[in-house]
């Protein structure tokens, strides 16, 4: 902590929060409103594979008025008067172009999406997911010259870093290639984000936390993590099903005690979005944390690092 008895990002949390990130950046609160645009994924359509990564189930993490049979900008009001009812004190929003690969599109389509979002005065930027094999330099330029008037965040599907993970899920690229998209990404002057998945087959916790020192080495601006969940109609299900006993699904007192673990090693000047993630219990095979809401469970987290009088960075190593 700093002698004003604030941590390195500027306030009293204990980690490097996102909250904390846009009240810096934006000087307030700023909501994000998904949109499904209608992109495809090229490990869905042939180009890579037809199977798609083994957890994949998008339906689970997309809102209800997000729907690609209706336009950008209607999904854009529908969702900003949603958030306006749940969260009064958003007055700026940023367009969160979500589900599959939200580059995989000819650039003059990807500027007639993203323009549609911009005309929306209440957006303030773009937040893009998508995979790190679906970027490339007149992409990147693109988002140079939007940044010019907005913010913009390119959010890479990472979720683990070793190769062997990614090939048993199916990925579809290894690690290289997300290492080479971040750091060309950041070459560009363009923030970024990474999404991680804890507890993946073959992966032990020393794995994972061996994990927090190459994730510190990258140029990310924000992380994402979420523990592995088992998503109903997926390939994982299957396996899951044959074979229990290559998995091992966190229990949350277990998980709350490894994140700390993980974000004591993690570098302080990344953002960290989320410790774990949140779908309705209908779409999972696994059991779900006690139905717990993910403010629940980031309580749980900070009243933990409290106790152990801990925070994000404390044994980061340059």
């Amino acid at each position: 902590m700093t002698m004003e008895g604030t941590y390195p990002w500027g306030d009293h949390r204990r980690f490097n929060s996102y909250n904390g990130y846009f009240q810096r950046q934006f000087g307030g609160r700023v909501q994000k409103i998904s949109i499904d645009a209608g992109f495809s994924c090229p490990n869905r359509d042939g180009k890579i594979s037809t199977g798609g990564c083994t957890f994949c189930s998008n339906a689970a993490f997309n809102p209800s008025y997000c729907k690609p049979e209706k336009s950008v900008r209607q999904q854009i009001e529908e969702g900003i008067g949603f958030h306006k009812r749940r969260y009064r004190r958003a007055s700026q929003y940023l367009a969160y172009f979500q589900p599959y690969s939200n580059t995989y599109k000819p650039i003059e389509e990807l500027k007639r999406i993203y323009g549609a979002a911009l005309e929306v005065p209440e957006i303030t930027g773009l937040v893009i997911g998508t995979r790190p094999d679906l970027i490339d330099e007149d992409i990147l330029e693109m988002l140079v010259d939007i940044q010019k008037t907005h913010y913009v965040i390119l959010e890479y599907g990472i979720e683990s870093v070793y190769d062997a993970t990614l090939k048993h899920v199916n990925r579809g690229h290894d690690f290289a290639t997300a290492k080479h998209a971040i750091e060309l990404t950041h070459s560009h002057g363009i923030p970024c984000g990474g999404h991680f998945i804890f507890g993946l087959p073959g992966e032990t916790k020393a794995m994972l936390l061996d994990a927090a020192d190459i994730i510190s080495g990258l140029p990310l601006t924000t992380v994402k993590f979420h523990q592995l969940q088992i998503f109903k109609d997926t390939a994982m299900a299957k396996e899951y099903e044959a074979h229990r006993e290559d998995f091992h699904l966190f229990a949350l007192d277990e998980y709350i005690d490894f994140v700390i673990d993980f974000a004591e090693r993690l570098n302080p000047d990344i953002v960290i979005e989320r410790f774990a993630g949140e779908v309705p219990p209908r779409f999972l095979v696994s059991e779900p944390w006690m139905k717990l809401r993910y403010d629940a469970v980031l309580n749980r987290i900070e009243k933990r690092m409290e106790e152990r009088d801990t925070f994000q960075g404390r044994l980061y190593r340059k």
